[in-house]
């Protein structure tokens, strides 16, 4: 009940937040526009609209997780309120599990409203939908959980200006992991390569949740492998949690 009034009011803080909004714009703005892009370009109308839609939601949401979660707590401590909440029967772990499944929620509304936008420009060009394009959201969704819960983590113990390098650096290096794979195999130092794997194995690949190219371009993929994906995102969205946790237990507020 106590990580329920807490995400409520996360919710409520985050959704008045000015931020939010502007990026909703660029986000529909962006949408409406692949439209017109899709109109002026020469190719397949249809996956050009499909690609930059899914693109912009994916970069809008991902901006919206990081500039408003990298403040979540960091504004409770700034503002001593965090004093105060901390004084009344709540642990720190549900302080900090209520604002993530408040900005989860808020996320949750956005991606939906992104989603739903887009789904119709899909419609009014082409005359029909597919169910594909909800699943290539949903997944575009389970990531921005998990950044989510990294941007909370690093706002635990740092600044919403590092935090947001911190988180953004994060989302860029697990979309370009198949880039370490490439440095590890050039290295030819030992001690580096395996300096690399123990990076690479900590990191989380990002590309698990990027049906795009797929989805646009119509290809086969693997159920099985829409599984394993959601597992995956789930698995290490608990154990950033679960870090994020411990440190803000162990965070000295005097």
């Amino acid at each position: 009940m106590k990580i329920q009034t807490i995400a409520l009011n996360t919710f409520k803080e985050a959704i008045r937040d000015r931020i939010l909004y502007l990026l909703f714009f660029f986000a529909a703005a962006a949408l409406a526009f692949s439209r017109l892009l899709a109109v002026l370009a020469v190719g397949d109308r249809v996956k050009i609209i499909k690609d930059v839609g899914l693109a912009s939601i994916s970069i809008f949401g991902v901006l919206m997780a990081i500039l408003i979660g990298t403040g979540l707590v960091y504004k409770e401590i700034d503002k001593k309120t965090i004093y105060t909440l901390l004084s009344k029967p709540i642990q720190r772990w549900q302080f900090l599990l209520g604002k993530f499944f408040g900005l989860v929620l808020t996320l949750f509304i956005m991606t939906l409203a992104m989603g739903l936008i887009f789904l119709v420009i899909v419609l009014l060009h082409t005359g029909k939908l597919e169910g594909r394009m909800l699943l290539a959201i949903l997944f575009i969704f389970i990531e921005l959980v998990l950044i989510t819960a990294v941007s909370i983590l690093f706002s635990c113990f740092s600044t919403p200006i590092l935090s947001s390098i911190f988180s953004l650096s994060f989302y860029l290096i697990g979309h370009l992991s198949w880039g370490l794979e490439t440095l590890i195999q050039k290295t030819r130092s030992g001690a580096a390569r395996m300096a690399l794997r123990g990076v690479s194995a900590i990191l989380p690949d990002l590309e698990n949740f990027n049906f795009k190219t797929e989805i646009v371009h119509g290809l086969a993929i693997d159920p099985r492998f829409y599984f394993f994906s959601a597992l995956y995102g789930l698995v290490y969205t608990l154990f950033i949690l679960a870090l994020a946790v411990l440190i803000f237990k162990k965070r000295d507020f005097v």
